[in-house]
């Protein structure tokens, strides 16, 4: 059983942002001895994740945590909010409406030694994944214009100068984000982004559905999870799936083969009332009762069809929670007397090994649904949880031979 969680006050966002900078970096904390005092380190963390909803102060504690790391004109934090968005704008050429373009602010170190770094060949493999357009950069022109190309009568054509949507607009500059974050990951000293210690990442996907929501948080987590990824990484949010998936992704090992796990902090944000006082909800191991959450989730769509790989890998988490809890070692023990046991668990441990995609409903079959729904039904037929049926808070659990709450 995890144990619970801790609340700590703030009195501004300058101080929490210093929290997290300790969480990343570490501490030397105090240690009395009965010989002298002392000092004992504690390691600091990967990642800390961060919800919090919309009008608390997330943008601009992402703000101060990056001041934090100014001096002069050093710098040491890359970040992702509302303002890396607000270095794009559109110029739409009112007056012929042909000649549309992105206008990009050059003179922003966001953008600093990116021409001749083939930025663009980085980017493109990242936004095909959820649309269908492409790009060209003028560096000089500090401008940006897109294409499509399309199908007319049989005939291939090129549609030059295209306005994209607003929600194709935020998946290309979090695309672009993506790239120079990997090219921060891979920076050499000399080298462009060779400055960033610290990464920074509010709320990217403010306009997306929820499969791409699941996807595109599948993807920053397989990112953050690279080996050579050295950096120090916060991510906040307001979207309770993205955080879950997040949580998920950055757990265990960066790699299969990997000796340590991952180290990091998960936390709730409240303002208290309209004064400048924060509480941080250290969250444990289990946030929003993770698990109580997480099933209303899957009963849901279980009911509806629409079933995504998130789905699978989440259910195999609960499974292997309860099976904690009640000091087993296996999720198959959750299916301990049942004639399909083995098939259940092996079902599951092939299945939520696959990749996540955007495409990814396309690829999981009818059969693979009915055994989702199989396996669900069996699992809360015999495991009394009390699910609400608009999200429940609390829950209870029955075994065979315990209860108790995971």
């Amino acid at each position: 059983m995890s144990k619970a969680s801790t609340i700590t006050r703030f009195r501004s966002l300058e101080s929490l942002a210093r929290k997290f900078r300790r969480d990343l970096k570490g501490v030397q904390r105090r240690k009395k001895t009965s010989q002298r005092k002392g000092t004992t380190p504690v390691a600091g963390n990967d990642f800390v994740l961060v919800f919090a909803h919309n009008g608390v102060g997330k943008t601009r504690l992402s703000m101060e945590f990056k001041n934090l790391g100014k001096s002069e004109e050093k710098r040491d934090t890359l970040y992702f909010n509302a303002f890396t968005e607000d270095l794009f704008d559109w110029d739409n050429d009112l007056d012929e409406d042909k000649d549309r373009r992105i206008k990009f602010k050059a003179e922003s170190h966001f953008f600093d030694g990116l021409d001749g770094m083939g930025i663009e060949d980085q980017i493109r493999p990242l936004l095909h994944q959820y649309a269908d357009f492409d790009f060209r950069i003028n560096y000089a022109a500090a401008e940006i214009r897109f294409y499509r190309d399309v199908t007319i009568s049989g005939v291939r054509r090129r549609l030059e100068d295209i306005k994209i949507s607003r929600g194709e607009e935020n998946i290309f500059i979090w695309c672009f984000f993506l790239a120079i974050l990997q090219l921060a990951i891979e920076a050499e000293k000399g080298q462009p982004y060779d400055w960033v210690k610290y990464v920074y990442i509010d709320d990217p996907i403010s306009s997306l559905d929820e499969q791409n929501t699941i996807a595109v948080a599948a993807g920053l987590g397989s990112l953050l999870k690279r080996e050579d990824n050295n950096l120090k990484v916060v991510v906040s949010t307001h979207h309770g799936l993205f955080f879950n998936v997040m949580f998920n992704e950055l757990t265990g090992k960066r790699t299969p083969e990997g000796k340590d796990n991952i180290r990091k902090k998960a936390y709730i944000l409240h303002r208290l009332n309209e004064a400048q006082t924060y509480t941080l909800e250290d969250t444990g191991e289990s946030p929003f009762l993770h698990h109580v959450a997480a099933l209303e989730e899957l009963r849901a769509v279980a009911k509806s069809g629409k079933i995504s790989q998130y789905h699978f890998n989440s259910l195999r988490s609960i499974l292997e929670k309860t099976a904690t809890f009640f000091g087993r070692q296996h999720i198959s023990t959750c299916f301990e007397g049942l004639p399909k046991k083995s098939l259940y668990a092996r079902f599951l441990n092939v299945r939520s090994h696959a990749k996540y995609s955007v495409f990814e409903s396309e690829s999981i079959t009818a059969t693979d649904k009915k055994m989702f729904r199989e396996i669900l039904d069996t699992f809360l037929e015999r495991y009394a949880f009390r699910l609400a049926s608009t999200g429940a808070s609390t829950a209870r659990v029955s075994h065979p031979a315990t209860t108790g709450t995971p």
